[in-house]
């Protein structure tokens, strides 16, 4: 007999408001403890697979359908896998100013619609607010000035993705070894005339994110956790959301390696596979499976970074490190304070490209000589994305690896939620705010199932008590349209 046939179960299916379907069971011992969380993805995907056998020139656009939130970032970690498959280590700046200039629309308008349509509600209502209210509409309704600004930041980042890649989702934008466009006067004179509004829009965004958290102590242990973290720095040691190297650091700030050349990404982290989820569990090697878990996004990378290069993004970081004393900030919530922070380096950087002479360059193409492997890396919105390529003679992929963000915080997300029920599940009845909490801490890190694995359809939210022979005790169901259930 297993050690868990004794344990009761609940279960979450599906997690709402996060990109993809997921669900969490939890296992309780005969104490009504939570022995075990389990946020796992039902569904399989195989993207890798579908990738082999195909040219490596087609790759960059055919995992953009990963996801349709952030294709620009999967176009964008394949395309620089595919410049090292045709020999290509540097583009020309041209070419390399368009790209970030892409990166800097896409993670704009990702961060934008995570927190503004998201996870919003949660924050401006309060977690155990009227299910009915908590929503987008509810938003809507009492803060339409705030639901507009977020509305248009979006939009704002979706025109600097359908300027550079010609379509708001799933354009074409990289060639190998470059890019296969210029930018006109005429297309930098139309992002610059909303620069500015989009500048105060997202230095609010970061004022009432920095409010909300600040203000509300019982946020800052909610989900908490102290882990690792794993990013990209650029060479100064500054955030780097485009290029760079690869910087992981404990709890307590120490490095574990620093600039660490991401094309030999596969001797620092390790993947690990469970019998009851797709999703992986990576960890970095040199700290082993059971201390190696780390975490990625926008709380990694604002933690670890050194410096931001921009400087309204810099004034919001230092006062990120205030509040964490000089230190680490560890508070699962932060991850939407961090996240908006970001959205202000985002626009500050667009800017700059704009009024930089070179983003209007010709030179867009460099060649060089083939090659059998490429890796490419970039910070997506939701952290670290890896893509790694082997191709055969002919040029098509014989061996394809993505370790994407929602995977590398696997094994943190399933301790925030352990975290969370350990505080709020009494045993005794399953209510929907108990429901929403779990949610909540899951939606802190904007996972996206759909990258991490596969989804399909629509499901009713349902969570079961057992005890512990097994029999159920308590059963609620949540339905499409948020109405609650209960079914026992």
């Amino acid at each position: 007999m297993s050690e868990n046939e004794n344990l009761r179960r609940v279960a979450v299916d599906p997690v709402t408001r996060v990109e993809g379907h997921g669900k969490i069971t939890l296992l309780l011992d005969d104490a009504n403890h939570v022995r075990e969380a389990r946020f796992h993805i039902v569904e399989f995907r195989g993207f890798e697979k579908f990738i082999q056998g195909r040219p490596y020139w087609e790759v960059p656009y055919f995992v953009q359908r990963l996801c349709g939130i952030c294709p620009v970032s999967h176009h964008l970690a394949a395309a620089k896998a595919v410049d090292q498959l045709v020999g290509v280590d540097e583009l020309t700046p041209t070419a390399t100013k368009l790209r970030k200039l892409l990166h800097f629309g896409q993670t704009l308008q990702s961060h934008a619609l995570h927190f503004f349509h998201l996870s919003s509600p949660d924050l401006l209502f309060g977690f155990g607010s009227n299910l009915e209210h908590r929503n987008i509409v509810g938003v809507i309704e009492d803060f339409p000035d705030l639901a507009l600004k977020g509305v248009r930041l979006r939009k704002y980042g979706q025109q600097v993705i359908e300027v550079i890649s010609g379509k708001r989702v799933h354009g074409a934008a990289t060639v190998p070894g470059g890019v296969n466009k210029g930018l006109t006067i005429d297309e930098r004179d139309r992002l610059l005339a909303d620069i500015n509004d989009v500048l105060i829009w997202a230095q609010d965004a970061v004022a009432l994110n920095e409010k909300i958290h600040t203000e509300h102590p019982e946020n800052h242990a909610f989900g908490r956790l102290n882990s690792n973290y794993l990013s990209m720095v650029g060479g100064k040691g500054e955030l780097e959301l485009y290029h760079g190297g690869l910087r992981a650091s404990r709890p307590d700030g120490s490095p574990i390696f620093d600039q660490f050349d991401y094309r030999g990404y596969y001797n620092i982290i390790r993947e690990e596979v469970r019998s009851w989820s797709y999703m992986k569990f990576p960890y970095l090697t040199e700290l082993g499976r059971d201390d190696g878990w780390y975490r990625v996004g926008p709380l990694a990378r604002v933690n670890n970074c050194d410096f931001i290069s921009t400087p309204l993004a810099e004034a919001a970081r230092k006062s990120f490190v205030a509040f964490g004393g000089g230190g680490y900030v560890h508070d699962t919530l932060a991850y939407h304070w961090a996240r908006m922070i970001e959205v202000l380096h985002s626009a500050e950087s667009i800017h700059e490209l704009l009024l930089d002479p070179e983003i209007l360059g010709s030179d867009l193409v460099v060649k060089g000589e083939k090659r059998e492997e490429g890796i490419g890396v970039i910070e997506a919105p939701r952290g670290t994305l890896f893509h790694h390529y082997k191709v055969n003679e002919d040029g098509t992929i014989k061996k394809a690896n993505l370790i994407v963000s929602t995977t590398s915080n696997n094994q943190a997300m399933n301790e925030s939620v352990r975290s969370v029920a350990n505080e709020y599940l009494d045993g005794n009845e399953i209510t929907e705010g108990l429901l929403n909490h779990l949610e909540v801490a899951i939606r802190a890190y904007d996972p996206c199932l759909s990258c991490a694995t596969h989804a399909l359809g629509k499901m009713p939210l349902e969570i079961e008590l057992q005890d512990s022979d097994g029999k159920a005790v308590d059963r609620i169901e949540k339905g499409s349209n948020g109405s609650i259930t209960r079914t026992l």
